[in-house]
């Protein structure tokens, strides 16, 4: 059997080859290089795909969960609510607002925001909470929002998820189009999600310098426009992207039948009222390290998310914490391990992926 990828794109782009050479030659062509028709036409269309009233497209998915934080008005003496188990992006562009993040533990069972443990992390200076929907699917998104804080999504990995038949909940959602996203450019992208028509403006103007008119800069902005090009690739990609979310259904169903009572490992859980789009497929395991190394001598690549918590990063020292404040978070950390997913994975495939986790086991 041949060895197994964490994430196979080229699978992905064979399905959008030909649309995306087009659309490029498009744009070579009228040498709309930044904020071409596409940009617009992707942000209509993903607006309309994820049932939010405007989208704007951004650099990256860091810029855009720094834009919907400025929107909102934080910045210095105010304070970000999120979990300790997320990549740190989530907590970087709360620094980089110049706000202070805040962090709170997750729960055992999907690894997601512990709405009950929010009540002791708001204060005075609190100015949003933002919710991880980490690994494809989001958390108690009604209690969160129940604390009457606004709140701001990190929807980078659950783009096309819902609970209880919504998409959006919070006054902005931001999301990544990482390459490995269910939704991925050909290079760093991103985009903030909002029902507000003063939202939108408030990020719009944010990313292109404070300007809405050439050479009249209304606020201090910076940089962070979507590139014409990875709209091309954004527009082709999303026609399939309901579809390619169904196969990673399929795959994760397969997954647990074919994985269902192997000592030691923990599968993950659907939460109740979730549609999960299946970003990753995180299981848990004694000696992690040791089972992925086997592993990866059988030709089967994995992934860790996330090894070393936020709160254990030299990065964040500044926040004060130390081993033992996030026991639910410091405890995943050393038994996650993310299984090859993605859409055109083959049954071949898993059930090489199966056969070598026993061994490892």
């Amino acid at each position: 059997m041949a060895d197994v990828p964490f994430v196979d794109l080229a699978a992905a782009h064979a399905e959008v080859a030909q649309e995306i050479r087009a659309g490029f030659d498009r744009v070579l062509d009228t040498t709309a290089f930044v904020q071409g028709p596409d940009v617009g036409a992707f942000e209509r269309e993903y607006a309309a795909f994820s049932g939010a009233g405007h989208c704007v497209g951004v650099a990256s998915g860091t810029d855009a969960l720094e834009l919907a934080l400025r929107a909102l008005g934080c910045g210095p003496g105010r304070e970000v609510v999120l979990p300790a188990n997320t990549f740190v992006a989530t907590a970087e562009a709360v620094v980089r607002t110049g706000a202070r993040p805040v962090l709170v533990d997750v729960d055992p069972d999907h690894l997601l925001l512990e709405p009950r443990l929010l009540l002791s992390a708001i204060g005075p200076r609190t100015a949003a909470i933002v919710p991880v929907h980490l690994y494809g699917q989001l958390p108690p998104m009604a209690a969160i929002a129940a604390h009457g804080i606004p709140v701001v999504e990190d929807a980078a990995q659950s783009q096309g998820a819902s609970q209880d038949g919504r998409g959006l909940f919070g006054r902005l959602a931001a999301t990544s189009f990482y390459p490995g996203k269910n939704l991925g450019a050909y290079g760093d992208a991103g985009a903030v999600l909002t029902d507000s028509a003063d939202l939108a403006r408030a990020v719009r103007l944010l990313g292109d310098h404070g300007s809405e008119v050439k050479y009249r800069h209304e606020t201090l902005g910076f940089n962070s426009r979507l590139d014409t090009l990875q709209a091309v690739v954004l527009r082709a990609k999303l026609r399939h992207l309901a579809d390619w979310n169904g196969r990673r259904r399929v795959a994760a169903a397969r997954y647990a039948a074919l994985l269902d009572g192997l000592p030691d490992v923990t599968l993950p859980a659907e939460a109740p009222g979730n549609t999960h789009v299946w970003h990753l497929y995180v299981i848990r395991v004694p000696r992690r390290d040791e089972v992925a190394r086997t592993l990866a001598e059988m030709g089967i690549r994995t992934g860790i998310h996330y090894p070393v918590p936020i709160h254990l990063q030299p990065a964040f020292r500044d926040l004060g914490h130390a081993p033992g404040d996030f026991t639910v978070t410091e405890t995943a950390a050393t038994e996650i391990l993310s299984l090859p997913m993605f859409p055109h994975i083959t049954e071949e495939q898993q059930d090489h992926v199966a056969t070598a986790l026993r061994k490892a086991l």
